[in-house]
This record gives C-alpha cells, structure tokens and sequence, in this order.
C-alpha cells in the first residue's frame, strides 16, 4: 500500500517498450530483465507485458474513474439551503427507521442518596 508522500517510480514509453521487447524476444526471466533495465520489481514489468500482449497502452490506467459517474452533487447557494436540506434529510431517515431514533428520556428528578438514607 502506497504511503502517505510517496514518490512512484516513473518510466517512459521507450523504457517499458525496451523491457517488454526483452523480455518477449529474450530467454531470461522477468526478474533478470527487471533487474538489467534498472526496474524496481518484476510484477512491474509483468504488467507492462500484459498490456502489451492485449495491445492496450501502457499509460492505461484501470482504477480511474470517470468524473460524470454516479450521483450529481448537489450545489447550495447558500448555508441555510444546506441546513435545510441536511434537516430534511435527517427527518426523512428517522421516519423511514423509527427503531434507530432514541427517545429523548425525560425521567423525574432523581432523589439524593441522602434522602434514601433517612
């Protein structure tokens, strides 16, 4: 998992393109060939000859998600009409689920422990 600040590795197209040829035209293992073209791990290298045998690019990224997908976010002109429609909100989920709102308690006043004593 990447950490917070990291600096990734970054090769160009001619480097991955030389390693991928290397490797594919080669009898050496992905690990010789990542550790000859100065590639910090073969499962690097594995990818890009994955992608190269699909005919995909390799700048290809698969988790980018495109940014007109899902709910449209809702815009406010000011913090009132957000207030206002968060309180709707809420009062919609607590009559959906009225098993999940607690009751304000309002019990008596509870005598003092010297009271009980007498």
């Amino acid at each position: 998992m990447a950490k917070k600040g990291q600096q990734f590795q970054r090769y160009s197209n001619e480097v991955k393109q030389k390693a991928v040829l290397a490797y594919v035209n080669g009898s050496k293992s992905y690990k010789v060939v990542a550790e000859e073209m100065g590639i910090r791990h073969c499962t690097q290298l594995k990818v890009w000859v994955k992608k190269w045998k699909n005919g995909q690019p390799f700048d290809e990224r698969g988790g980018v998600s495109n940014p007109l997908k899902g709910r449209p976010r809702t815009n406010f002109k000011t913090v009132e009409e957000e207030r206002d429609y968060l309180k709707a909100q809420v009062e919609y989920l607590k009559k959906q689920y009225p098993n999940l709102v607690k009751e304000e308690m309002t019990s008596p006043v509870r005598p003092n422990m010297k009271s009980l004593k007498d």
